[in-house]
């Protein structure tokens, strides 16, 4: 029999693992980092206003990976690690805003549907790529190997 993924929680609180271990017979699945998409199209292109806050723009952009992935064949949970890239927010005093994120964070991972959390780390970055984004995430999912008979 085939071993699980094993997600590790430190704090149950915590929006993410605090390891997570992956026994032989999977396959990984490296996924790009991702932003979000327009939620205001009656704002200047390519700013804040256009993609939303960091909750906002949290939950394009995790609904943009969900997409992603679902092509792939995995899901939230089977994503075992996951950075997140976060930017100053107007909003929030200049400041990124990691509760923000972590909130809406909370609603795809670690649920009584999806209850897996991946590790993660989350990282302030002065830009990102895509002008007015605030969120960028990517993800390492495993899923097991089915052998085809």
């Amino acid at each position: 029999m085939a071993q699980a993924v094993i997600h590790n929680q430190d704090d149950a609180n915590s929006p993410f693992a605090g390891s997570v271990i992956v026994p032989p017979g999977y396959t990984t699945y490296y996924i790009s980092g991702s932003g979000p998409t327009v939620t205001n199209l009656n704002a200047p292109k390519d700013s804040i206003e256009s993609f939303g806050d960091t909750a906002t723009q949290t939950r394009t952009t995790l609904e943009g990976l969900k997409a992603k992935m679902e092509k792939l064949g995995v899901g939230f949970g089977d994503v075992v690690q996951a950075r997140v890239y976060l930017a100053a927010d107007p909003m929030n005093g200049g400041k990124m805003n990691p509760a923000a994120m972590n909130a809406t964070w909370k609603t795809f991972f670690g649920t009584t549907a999806q209850p897996n959390k991946p590790a993660r780390a989350t990282i302030e970055a002065a830009n990102l790529v895509k002008r007015g984004a605030l969120v960028e995430i990517e993800f390492v999912a495993a899923k097991m190997v089915t052998p085809k008979r």
